[in-house]
């Protein structure tokens, strides 16, 4: 007889058991060796010859860098005026012979312009054998006296203490403290950019211009009076608003011209008017 055996669903199933089949094992592959010791030694070689050719590179630099081949002969100087070529050479300290790889121009640059005169010098080299400097010189736009007279350039910096050989043919710009100026230095630019700004204006002029003036002074309040070379007559020109000013003065300035000996003082601060003062007299007329 069957055993018959009842399941979850209620049917018989047989006394038979199915077996798995067992699975087959993979076989692992043989190492292959010689393949490996084959990659390994091709990496080794590679290396190794990488390995050469970088020792040969670096010793082929080695002996350009010390043959005649890079060694400075020439040193070409432009942009200099007040600074002679020679000069700048002696401030820039290369000396003939020396390896043109050996020059740090970063460090020659900023010894060129450690010289008061110099705003900015940029150092080249040519290969194989030169080097060009490039010097860009300040331009004296007025002097300005600290206690000492310093000349003052286009971009409104005091740069350098007047020598017996320096030119004196320039503007004198007074009323400035030196302490005052290293203190505020914010403050100082923008007075002494009011300078520049008003002198560049003059320069433009015509019959009042810059040659008839002799000094521009900063009052205590901050505005600034113009000194006529022709008699010192005292021109107020008060804070800003210089060049409308300078019209209405230019306006009637040839008829002033001849009179400038007997005046105390012209004021362009009245809006629209010009107040002229005569020399050892109380009244004052508009012109």
């Amino acid at each position: 007889m069957r055993d018959l055996k009842a399941n979850s669903s209620g049917r018989y199933r047989t006394g038979k058991v199915r077996v798995k089949a067992n699975r087959k094992k993979k076989q692992k592959k043989p190492l292959e060796l010689r393949k490996i010791l084959h990659r390994a030694l091709r990496v080794a070689v590679l290396g190794f010859s990488g390995t050469l050719v970088l020792v040969g590179l670096g010793l082929l630099l080695q002996l350009l860098v010390a043959s005649d081949l890079f060694r400075i002969d020439q040193v070409s100087v432009s942009g200099g005026s007040e600074l002679s070529q020679e000069k700048i050479l002696a401030l820039s300290d290369i000396q003939p012979g020396v390896s043109t790889f050996a020059l740090d121009l970063e460090l020659i640059g900023r010894k060129i312009e450690e010289n008061p005169w110099v705003r900015s010098a940029r150092v080249e080299r040519i290969f194989p054998r030169q080097v060009n400097i490039l010097v860009e010189e300040r331009k004296p736009l007025a002097i300005i006296n600290l206690g000492y007279l310093y000349y003052l350039d286009q971009e409104g910096e005091v740069f350098k203490v007047l020598g017996r050989k320096d030119s004196f043919d320039f503007p004198v710009v007074t009323g400035f403290n030196r302490d005052e100026l290293l203190e505020d230095p914010q403050r100082g630019r923008i007075q002494l950019g009011q300078v520049v700004g008003l002198i560049e204006d003059l320069d433009q002029r015509s019959s009042f211009n810059l040659a008839q003036v002799s000094e521009i002074h900063q009052e205590k309040n901050g505005g600034l009076t113009i000194y006529t070379l022709t008699g010192g007559v005292k021109v107020k020109l008060g804070e800003g608003d210089f060049r409308r000013k300078l019209d209405r003065l230019e306006r009637i300035y040839t008829q002033l011209k001849p009179r400038l000996e007997l005046l105390d003082y012209i004021d362009l601060n009245v809006d629209k008017r010009i107040i002229v003062r005569i020399e050892r007299q109380q009244g004052s007329a508009a012109g």
